[in-house]
């Protein structure tokens, strides 16, 4: 069994070794993907009058912090289960084998999830703000 030191620092090491080996297009094919996602949610959330996504996260109920995650991760799933095909991939050719399941779940993650977390809120008030606008805008374009 090898220390935890031992465990941590090949960890490390290899997430920084992705940025330089094969497949480097994930690192701008996935928060890409994660964006695109972000984008068309946060306009469905400003359109629909929601709080940003970040902030129904961390400021509601337990009930709604739970469907809002479910949503996040049924939202990115296949930016996530298309990281961790990439990293499979990744690791057969620089390891010869599928060895380190963690460090493709957490290289999916990072590229997947985290930039449509971060982005969805910002994208939502600009969307809402932009929304606004139009209407005051066009009041005759105003469903009855």
């Amino acid at each position: 069994m090898l220390p935890v030191i031992d465990v941590l620092t090949r960890f490390w090491t290899d997430m920084i070794d992705r940025a330089d080996g094969p497949m480097t297009f994930r690192f701008f094919l996935q928060p890409t993907m994660a964006l695109i996602t972000a984008l068309i949610d946060g306009i469905k959330d400003a359109r629909a009058g929601k709080s940003p996504y970040a902030w129904m996260l961390a400021h509601s109920d337990s009930t709604q912090r739970r469907t809002a995650w479910r949503e996040g991760v049924t939202a990115t799933t296949r930016i996530l289960l298309l990281g961790v095909g990439m990293d499979v991939i990744y690791q057969f050719r620089m390891f010869g084998g599928f060895k380190y399941p963690a460090e493709a779940f957490v290289i999916a993650v990072v590229l997947g999830f985290l930039p449509y977390l971060v982005l969805r809120g910002p994208i939502n008030r600009i969307a809402g703000w932009w929304l606004r606008r139009r209407a005051a805008a066009h009041p005759e374009d105003r469903k009855p």
